[in-house]
């Protein structure tokens, strides 16, 4: 306890000093040289160059780059890049001879390839935002924490006796709502701006399970700290939103509208094809990626183009539903701590919101749980994964269950796992793919209910899906392609990438569940 609080104050007073430093983000520090390199393609994805570390100075660098574009026209644009900026590698695991090895004992290993010590990294004006304690990326592109990322990360550390590793990275999340007031989407400061599914109180659940419920009152400050800036009590995000019969639930609602820095170029394209003037554009763009379904049909007004973004109008099943764990894990914070007034609040609004869930977010002519949306007032005729949230949180009706769990049987399953939606629309976060995250909701929604023998069947299928893929490439990937087994999964902006975080945490959580055969 004492090691957590003096690092967290020696931490506290680095991010005040860093400040400066990290305020501005990559668009704002280097203007028309950060347009060019991400309009031209130059290092070929986006967020290579966000997470660049510069050399010197970056006006410096910013006043050679203008006087030199002016002298020069047909100026080296990538050689100029390479000379004044580091760049960084994509984190991915060492191949060679790696498929001789057992798939437990490459995830196990992969846990050092991963873990970053934030002692030793080198920050001087770099986007990364500093943590106090080591913590698990997850893979590839991604160099930094990952807000829900970690959740699904966690239950295979735990799973492999790192506990040390599990509290480290809940430290880490306290720390950033501390000083920031949320958990960002990742620990960058062009990630600011939104946050991502708020996990955390399932985080603090897991700790509590690994050491005692008085971890529920050491982390109430920050608990309440993350509901409050969910429900714009703390600044005016715009994540609530009045339903009709005067109830309030939530949406995503990024507080910016400008092209995202990590995709920037991807954003402009998008945005260069206009459709109803949606001036809101970029920030419903931005929302989905707070949705961390970046990007699906889920979001789109037509169900197919990515320029008919409409998040900020659709009140999603799974934000609402994490909300109400929140509320719930308010209320036991609450009762552990012995302020039963407060527990008392807690469970009202927890009940308040699963009572609009049910009335908003269940559409009984489907027999499924869906999103719904403000502009028509009517539920999205999307179906998704999302659907399961409420099984996954004890929130259904059995008999609602029952018609979840025949339509997840009937249209969801597939050889190698859930789809993630029942639309094939080239987005990554719609079929053929399958997601670690989901199989793990979907499946431990079943087991709530009481449908085991699906449960199981579920996650052997996942979990030898999980297996193929990694015999035949040594990876353990971000995604998979669930219905076509022999194909990799696909869709998005980048290129599937290997590691990885989630898909290692799921796949040791569900194989120590279910003791399946390795």
């Amino acid at each position: 306890m004492m090691r957590k609080l003096i690092l967290i104050l020696f931490f506290g007073f680095k991010v005040i000093a860093a400040a400066a430093q990290q305020q501005q983000t990559p668009d704002q520090q280097y203007g028309q040289l950060f347009i060019d390199v991400q309009m031209q393609n130059i290092l070929q994805d986006g967020k290579t160059f966000v997470d660049c570390i510069p050399k010197k100075e970056p006006s410096l660098i910013v006043q050679q780059y203008l006087q030199m574009k002016k002298e020069h026209p047909q100026l080296d644009l990538k050689a100029f890049v390479a000379s004044n900026f580091i760049i960084p590698e994509s984190t991915n695991p060492e191949q060679n001879n790696i498929k001789q090895k057992p798939v437990l004992i490459h995830i196990n290993e992969l846990w050092k390839t991963l873990r970053r010590n934030p002692l030793q990294e080198k920050n001087a004006n770099s986007t990364l935002l500093n943590l106090p304690f080591p913590y698990i990326v997850p893979g590839g592109r991604f160099r930094e924490i990952y807000y829900w990322d970690s959740y699904f990360t966690m239950l295979g550390l735990r799973a492999s006796g790192e506990d040390e590793t599990v509290e480290n990275m809940v430290n880490n999340f306290a720390f950033l709502i501390d000083n920031f007031g949320h958990i960002p989407n990742g620990n960058r400061n062009y990630y600011l701006s939104r946050s991502q599914p708020p996990f955390f109180s399932l985080m603090v659940e897991l700790l509590a399970q690994i050491k005692n419920e008085n971890i529920y009152v050491e982390y109430l400050p920050q608990l309440e700290k993350e509901y409050n800036y969910w429900m714009d009590k703390s600044a005016a995000t715009h994540h609530v939103v009045k339903m009709p019969d005067g109830s309030l639930l939530n949406r995503y609602y990024d507080q910016l509208n400008i092209p995202r820095q990590e995709s920037y170029k991807e954003d402009v394209l998008i945005a260069q094809k206009p459709v109803n003037n949606n001036k809101e554009l970029y920030r419903d763009i931005r929302s989905a990626a707070e949705s961390g379904w970046d990007f699906s049909s889920r979001w789109l007004a037509d169900g197919k183009r990515l320029n008919t973004m409409q998040t900020t109008q659709i009140i999603p099943v799974d934000l609402n539903c994490l909300l109400f764990q929140l509320e719930t894990t308010l209320q036991k914070a609450c009762t552990v701590q012995g302020n039963t007034a407060k527990a008392k609040l807690y469970r009202t609004l927890a009940a308040n919101r699963k009572k609009s869930i049910l009335k908003y977010l269940w559409s009984a002519k489907v027999g499924w749980f869906t999103d719904y949306q403000i502009n028509t007032k009517r539920q999205s005729p999307q179906l998704s994964l999302a659907g399961m949230y409420p099984m996954y949180f004890s929130i259904a009706t059995p008999q609602q269950a029952i018609q979840v769990k025949s339509i997840l049987q009937h249209k969801f399953l597939m050889p190698g796992g859930l789809i993630t939606s029942l639309q094939y629309t080239h987005q990554q976060w719609d079929a053929p793919n399958g997601w670690a995250p989901l199989q793990w909701i979907s499946i431990m929604g079943l087991s709530n209910y009481g449908y085991n023998s699906l449960a199981r069947n579920t996650a052997e299928r996942w979990v030898n899906l999980n297996k193929n893929v990694y015999h035949r490439t040594g990876k353990m990937m971000e995604k998979y392609n669930v219905v076509d087994i022999h194909l990799e999964a696909g869709g998005g902006e980048y290129n599937s990438q290997d590691g990885f975080g989630w898909t290692n945490g799921v796949f040791l959580a569900l194989i120590k569940k279910y003791n399946l055969v390795q």
